[in-house]
């Protein structure tokens, strides 16, 4: 999953995004409120992370609004100094889906960032099922008939964009943009070799397992249940 942080505090920032890769999510970072702007009005991310008070022509509270007039559904957490019942109310009546204050925990934003990310699809929780396979998107743990699958990060990123999708069509460079983080230089047959040690991985623990993520030619790949 990629997420956008627009925030001009650079210790905050080289923070969060330190603890969001943590947690196995890319994450693009903006310190300006036009730059912002831009990135925020692309489709390619799963959440944007905004602080209110920044650098530029506009603050957060315009990039939340011009998204929003842009019918663009990404989750918003608004995280700010600004902290009165008064400022919570105006951001989110401007388009956020949270509001936090700082000082913040860094485990609650991860936890409210999950949330966010669960929100968009009613139908992905915490744990995705396809065939023998179960991805817990919280734990990190993959299993195929109750035995674990050890993966690297990089392949349970990969994993869990696809199980995000799963019976969708992904292409290769969108999965690139999910899985590597924007100063990643990646090439669409990366993600071949990706795929096919995820395969080999599955089908030493459940053999005839590989099959559970499918080639679709000229268009990507999809995680369906055979």
């Amino acid at each position: 999953m990629r997420i956008l942080l627009i925030e001009d505090e650079a210790r905050i920032a080289q923070a969060i995004k330190r603890s969001l890769m943590t947690e196995h999510f890319a994450v693009d970072v903006v310190a300006d409120a036009d730059s912002g702007l831009s990135y925020a009005l692309s489709p390619e991310y799963d959440l944007i992370i905004l602080d209110r008070m920044l650098p530029g022509d506009i603050d957060g509270l315009t990039i939340c609004r011009k998204v929003r007039q842009n019918k663009i559904t990404t989750p918003i957490l608004m995280l700010t100094a600004l902290g009165s019942m008064t400022d919570k109310l105006t951001g989110l009546e401007n388009g956020a889906d949270d509001y936090m204050v700082k000082p913040f925990s860094m485990a609650e934003l991860i936890m409210r960032t999950k949330v966010l990310l669960r929100r968009p699809k009613s139908s992905i929780g915490p744990v995705v099922k396809a065939g023998d396979l179960e991805i817990n998107l919280e734990t990190f743990r993959v299993t195929l008939k109750e035995l674990d699958v050890k993966l690297s990060p990089r392949e349970f990123k990969l994993l869990a964009y696809l199980a995000h999708n799963k019976d969708k069509i992904v292409s290769k460079d969108s999965i690139i943009l999910h899985a590597w983080d924007d100063d990643a230089d990646i090439l669409p047959n990366t993600v071949e070799v990706y795929i096919a040690a995820l395969r080999k991985k599955f089908n030493k623990v459940l053999p005839g397992s590989q099959r559970l993520i499918n080639t679709v030619h000229g268009f990507g790949y999809k995680l369906g249940d055979d």
